[in-house]
């Protein structure tokens, strides 16, 4: 019998690490495409209260300073979106990571930028779901890499 229940418990470990898994795909792209719309309702839902961005360059973002940013305006996205099959998800126990490369286009103060970054998500299951309590993103990727990486994971 207890053959049977150590394989009962690892079937259930699998299904909810999968169900995980799909969930935290669908909240980040979620994510993203609230970034991309400015939609601070949607971030505010998302953002765990402790968030924090760190940027390639080491500056530190927080989640009053990025609803903030997307209250201005300021930058408006054309695209804001994580490269197809670039998505990869690791889920252990409460705490789940996504890494994605990610595409960036629009204008910021007017001014157009187009770029591709490398970005690493970390959610937390908290008593009201998953939140994005930590984020990482790289610096720009040179115009040759972002093509060629681009063009080599198609």
């Amino acid at each position: 019998m207890l053959p049977l229940m150590i394989f009962a418990s690892s079937v259930a470990d699998v299904t909810q690490s999968w169900s995980d898994r799909t969930t935290i795909s669908r909240i980040d792209r979620s994510y993203q495409e609230a970034v991309k719309r400015n939609d601070t309702a949607a971030m505010k839902r998302i953002l765990h209260p402790r968030f924090q961005l760190v940027l390639g360059d080491g500056r530190k973002v927080s989640r009053k300073q990025l609803l903030d940013e997307a209250r201005s305006g300021r930058i408006a996205y054309e695209l804001q979106d994580e490269e197809p099959n670039s998505q990869s998800v690791l889920v252990w126990g409460d705490t789940a990571v996504v890494t994605a490369k990610l595409l960036l286009k629009g204008k910021a103060a007017g001014e157009p930028f187009e770029h591709v970054v490398w970005f690493s998500d970390t959610y937390v299951r908290t008593s009201s779901g998953w939140r994005y309590l930590f984020g990482q993103a790289s610096l720009p990727l040179p115009p040759d890499q972002a093509s060629a990486a681009t063009a080599a994971d198609r």
